[in-house]
């Protein structure tokens, strides 16, 4: 059973603190003290007596995101997840490393009896935004592959989008972080990126700029933007409590 879920921010070594001062300001958090053997990984801890649901980590590639599981029993987890059709990657204590059958690598991790969601951040104009989507860029020959990947090891509600390209595999209200699939219209390699729900996308735009961040494009209820380490994610026009659109516009 998935008892959590942290969407974990990779970035390049070479610009990870600049990555990490950005997402501490626009998610309201603080940074935890560098942990690993060369301090690569900070968790992004909420005020208010809140549970974290954010970590980054400085890689050597070129960065991303991705997903981890927390669960009562990683063995159990992993072992599901390969017969599902994953592949493992690298384990140890505490820790499996898995790539999905479309090519998306998430982790499971021991539960830590995390289990209250952090509130979403109030901008100084005001605008409300949250944390709250990893969108999963699939390629389309492994595009249905991945869905029933994700719904049969996940559980959660799994539910076609308005827009034929997109899929939702949402969790239990409690939990902090749902999944987006996304078709991508060209091949190449598997991907993640983060979303954030805004209440206003154009003033948390304003917002998110005002700390190093650039616009990129527009797209129909969503922004595409580069954070200061350069890599994209998206600012959706989604209700930052319940993560769904105001209406049925399209599928983000």
């Amino acid at each position: 059973m998935i008892r959590w879920a942290y969407a974990f921010i990779d970035r390049p070594r070479g610009r990870f603190p600049q990555a990490c001062a950005f997402w501490s300001a626009v998610t309201g958090t603080r940074l935890s003290e560098p942990r690993g053997a060369a301090g690569e990984f900070v968790t992004l801890l909420p005020h208010g007596g809140a549970d974290a649901c954010v970590k980054a980590q400085a890689v050597a590639g070129p960065g991303g995101a991705h997903l981890d599981l927390a669960v009562d029993d990683i063995a159990v987890t992993a072992g599901e997840a390969r017969a599902l059709g994953a592949a493992a990657v690298f384990a140890e204590d505490g820790l499996e490393v898995l790539r999905s059958p479309g090519g998306v690598l998430f982790c499971v991790v021991p539960w830590s009896g995390e289990k209250s969601r952090p509130a979403p951040v109030t901008a100084p104009d005001g605008a409300v935004s949250r944390l709250d989507q990893l969108c999963l860029d699939v390629p389309s020959e492994s595009y249905d592959a991945e869905i029933a990947f994700w719904t049969a090891l996940t559980g959660w509600e799994s539910t076609v989008g308005v827009l034929p390209e997109f899929h939702r595999v949402t969790p239990p209200a409690d939990l902090p972080v749902r999944l987006l699939l996304q078709r991508l219209a060209s091949a190449g390699p598997a991907g993640a990126h983060l979303d954030l729900a805004c209440s206003d996308p154009d003033a948390v735009r304003t917002w998110h700029e005002s700390h190093g961040a650039v616009f990129v494009s527009r797209g129909a209820t969503w922004l595409v933007m580069r954070d200061p380490a350069g890599l994209t994610y998206c600012l959706t026009g989604r209700d930052p409590e319940t993560g769904r659109l105001p209406s049925r516009r399209s599928a983000g």
